[in-house]
């Protein structure tokens, strides 16, 4: 950017006034969209139906996606509502929910980074079946549905891969049909913890670690009980030495043991 200052007298020369000329000749911002969709595309390895595609791949993909961030609490996808798009979770963590007659909050799933939502409605054309709101400040990348299916069609693995984690989501959705018609709130909380560390658990010398374990209220609503039941059950666990926890941190201190115990 160059500036000149140009000074313009008056005939009586008692005021002068400044004429200041700004020439821009390089613009102020620059966005290089194919850095912006590497980066993306370094992000799409991770996710499950992308695992078999070469990075040249997923960087064509991930141009065909945007970025958007949601606070917490808030509603990414609402029932019963039209799906034009499907969502890739960079950061943050979502819960995925339906509502009871009764109007209580059921909870499907509660999914996090590398996961992803959004695609029955853009397979089937039917409205979306749940909903789904964030549990944190929370990032997505979406992709609309005519880029989705072109991918589909384009690039079999991932149709493949789709399949894949479909089956996966059905078995774990039987599972916890079954889980729910058990007398035992405390064996329902258990599976429940279960799950979650088969989904977000690391593991390490049998131990297993949730960094960021559901809240109480939210734990109940995938058990199908009440609060007071899972504290009481959470408290139960670490007294008889399956879990430790601190803050939001839980540990499930021998992890074969405890799948023989509730699984």
């Amino acid at each position: 950017m160059s500036v000149h200052i140009n000074t313009i007298p008056l005939e009586n020369r008692s005021v002068n006034y400044i004429l200041v000329i700004f020439t821009v000749n390089e613009p102020l911002f620059y966005i290089d969209n194919n850095v912006e969709a590497m980066d993306h595309a370094d992000y799409l390895k991770s996710v499950s139906i992308f695992s078999d595609l070469k990075d040249a791949e997923l960087t064509s993909i991930a141009k065909n996606m945007s970025l958007s961030s949601f606070s917490k609490g808030e509603f990414i996808v609402m029932e019963e509502t039209e799906g034009k798009q499907c969502f890739f979770i960079t950061q943050g963590s979502v819960k995925i929910t339906r509502s009871s007659k009764e109007g209580r909050e059921v909870i499907l799933a509660i999914i996090t980074v590398g996961d992803f939502f959004g695609e029955m409605s853009l397979l089937d054309g039917e409205t979306r079946s749940a909903n789904v709101m964030t549990l944190e400040e929370t990032k997505v990348l979406v992709l609309n549905r005519d880029d989705f299916m072109a991918t589909l069609e384009q690039y079999p693995r991932v149709s493949i891969q789709l399949l894949k984690e479909l089956t996966i989501r059905l078995r774990k959705s039987d599972l916890q049909i079954a889980s729910l018609t058990l007398s035992d709130a405390e064996k329902r909380v258990g599976l429940c913890i279960l799950r979650l560390a088969d989904e977000q658990g690391t593991i390490k010398r049998g131990h297993v670690k949730i960094r960021k374990f559901p809240y109480q209220h939210d734990i109940a609503n995938m058990a199908g009980t009440s609060r007071e039941t899972v504290s009481r059950a959470l408290v139960l666990l670490e007294q008889s030495g399956f879990i430790q926890r601190e803050g939001r941190k839980l540990t499930i201190i021998d992890y074969l043991q405890f799948q023989r115990e509730f699984d």
